[in-house]
C-alpha cells in the first residue's frame, strides 16, 4: 500500500476502524525489519512511548530486547490484543493523552503518525521526550511487481475505484516523511534524518485477502464492494500461482532536539 495522506488524521471513521479487525491485524499485518529495530536500540533508550501502538507490532521487538515500553492506543480492541502480548497500554488519543509528567528517552510511532494531528502531535511529542530524547516515525510502504501492479489496478478500476489511488505507488521516502518535518522543527525537534530499509514478503492468497481487510481504506468499503474486491483479487492471485510477493520499503524519520 502507498504512503499515507497527510490529512488522514481528520478522518476519524478510518482512524478508528482498525479494532473491528484487531485479531487479523495482529496476525497478518507485517512487522518491521530487524535493521530498523537495531537502529532504534542504537539510540540507547531505557524506556519508550509507542504512539498508536496497535497490537504491539513495533513495541514488542523493543520489549524483547530490554526496553520498557508504554503504548498509547485510541482503540480499546487493539489495546486489548497488545495487552495479551504483555504490553502495557493506555487507551487515549495521543493529543489528549494525560502524560502525568512522565518523560521518555524514545517516542516511536509505526504506521500510525498520519492518524495524529501533525501540529498538536509534534508539540506533545516534544513535551514528553527527555532533553536528549528521540522521536522515530516510520511506515511500511509496499509495492507490487510492475507486471502485477497493472493487473491489480485493473481490478480496482472496475470494482473499487475509490481505493485505486492508494495502491502500490512505491512512494519515495521524501513523499512519506518530509511532510512531517516542519511541525517537528517548530516544536523544537530540529535535528532530523531519514533512512529506509528494503525487504520483501510473500503472501498466500488467504494471507493477502486477510491483510486487505485490516486496511481502513478497505474495511470501510460497503460490504458488497469489499466482497467483489476479495473475489477478484483472489482470482488474480490464483492466476499468479497462488502467492503474491510485496516489495516493502520501511521509511524512517528520526528527530531530536
Amino acid at each position: 500500500m502507498s504512503a499515507p495522506n497527510p490529512r488522514e488524521y481528520a478522518n476519524r471513521e478510518r482512524a478508528e476502524s482498525f479494532g473491528s479487525r484487531a485479531d487479523e491485524y495482529d496476525q497478518f499485518r507485517p512487522s518491521y525489519p530487524a535493521a530498523l529495530i537495531d537502529e532504534l536500540l542504537a539510540l540507547g533508550p531505557r524506556d519508550a512511548l509507542d504512539v498508536g501502538c496497535g497490537t504491539g507490532k513495533a513495541a514488542l521487538p523493543l520489549v524483547r530486547r530490554g526496553v520498557q515500553v508504554l503504548g498509547v492506543e485510541v482503540d480499546p480492541r487493539m489495546a486489548a490484543v497488545a495487552r495479551q502480548h504483555g504490553l502495557a497500554v493506555e487507551v487515549a488519543a495521543f493529543e489528549s493523552w494525560p502524560d502525568n509528567d512522565r518523560r521518555f528517552d524514545l517516542l516511536l510511532s509505526g504506521q500510525a503518525w498520519h492518524w495524529v494531528d501533525p501540529v498538536r502531535g509534534a508539540a506533545k511529542a516534544a513535551a514528553v521526550l527527555r532533553p536528549a530524547g528521540h522521536l522515530a516515525l516510520f511506515w511500511n510502504v509496499g509495492d507490487f511487481a510492475p507486471s502485477v501492479r497493472e493487473r491489480m489496478h485493473a481490478v480496482y478500476r472496475e470494482v473499487a475505484p475509490s481505493v485505486l489511488g492508494l495502491l502500490g505507488a512505491g512512494a519515495p521516502i521524501a513523499h512519506t516523511v518530509d511532510r512531517y518535518r516542519e511541525p517537528l522543527r517548530v516544536a523544537g525537534l530540529e535535528q532530523q534524518r531519514t533512512a529506509s530499509y528494503d525487504w520483501q514478503q510473500v503472501y498466500t492468497r488467504a494471507e493477502w485477502l486477510a491483510l486487505l481487510s485490516t486496511h481502513s481504506d478497505h474495511s470501510t468499503l460497503p460490504v458488497d464492494v469489499l466482497t467483489q474486491v476479495r473475489n477478484r483479487v483472489g482470482e488474480l492471485i490464483d492466476e499468479l500461482g497462488g502467492s503474491l510477493t510485496i516489495e516493502y520499503s520501511t521509511q524512517l524519520l528520526l528527530a531530536s532536539r
